[in-house]
């Protein structure tokens, strides 16, 4: 019996881990959006969250979408596209992508008049989901369950794509705390910020979705991934972590400061 727990609660950690960034990359991202709200924003956003700041909840997603309540939730992490197809050209899951519900979560509070308990669930929604959309494995092939089943080394260990992606590089890149990867990398002029937030959720993916190929095509199954590999990949971890923290904080003024 408390063998099967154990093994019921590690599987847990380890489908959570398999499902976004990885704790840091979020704490990450929500903080730097944070830093970039306007007053009017910063206020009804903490106001909402219970006077808590966005990275507290930055990861509450991937554990709730484990609870039967959010089990519903678990496809709209990420939208899988496969080699050969296009974000417009690849079948939509009809239980929902990340596309689907950050169109559908702005839209509610963009309305407005949610009840409070709704707002506050879409606004952590909201969190977690931007900085799925900026993981390029979440844009992977839907044929080898976004890189999940593409079997590698990481130096001696052997793992997985997804997974190195999640945690193993943010955390090799630089082995900071959320905050000094803030400091360290959130140095856009005007003219850039202004630039990283221009488009929209589909075209944030696809840029995703063109890393994730070339990722594809540098990692084959059998990989032993090494130091070279971390020099080439900490700089595109550094500007989606960038690109998702300014976004996240464009669409939030939007909604919060009109």
């Amino acid at each position: 019996m408390k063998k099967n727990l154990l093994l019921s609660v590690m599987s847990l950690f380890i489908s959570a881990a398999a499902m976004a960034w990885g704790q840091k990359g979020h704490d990450v991202v929500a903080s730097i959006a944070e830093a970039h709200l306007t007053p009017a924003a910063a206020a009804r956003v903490t106001a909402i969250l219970d006077n808590h700041s966005p990275v507290y909840y930055s990861n509450w997603m991937d554990n709730a979408s484990h609870t039967d309540e959010y089990r519903y939730t678990s496809p709209w992490h990420y939208a899988n596209i496969d080699e050969g197809y296009t974000f417009a050209t690849m079948p939509r899951n009809p239980e929902g992508d990340v596309i689907s519900a950050l169109e559908m979560i702005t839209a509610a509070l963009e309305q407005g008049g949610l009840e409070p308990a709704q707002e506050q669930l879409y606004l952590k929604m909201l969190i977690h989901f931007m900085g799925d959309l900026h993981c390029p494995m979440h844009t992977g092939r839907k044929s080898d369950r976004g890189g999940n089943n593409v079997q590698i080394f990481y130096f001696t260990k052997e793992t997985n794509l997804h997974s190195i992606w999640d945690t193993d590089l943010v955390e090799s890149a630089h082995r900071w705390s959320y905050t000094e990867w803030r400091e360290q990398i959130d140095r856009l002029t005007d003219e850039q910020a202004a630039a990283i937030v221009e488009g929209d959720y589909v075209s944030w993916l696809n840029e995703a979705s063109e890393i994730s190929r070339g990722i594809y095509e540098k990692t084959p199954e059998g990989t032993r991934v090494s130091f070279d590999y971390i020099a080439e990949y900490a700089p595109v971890i550094e500007q989606q972590f960038v690109r998702g923290g300014h976004r996240l904080a464009a669409v939030l003024n939007r909604i919060y400061d009109k």
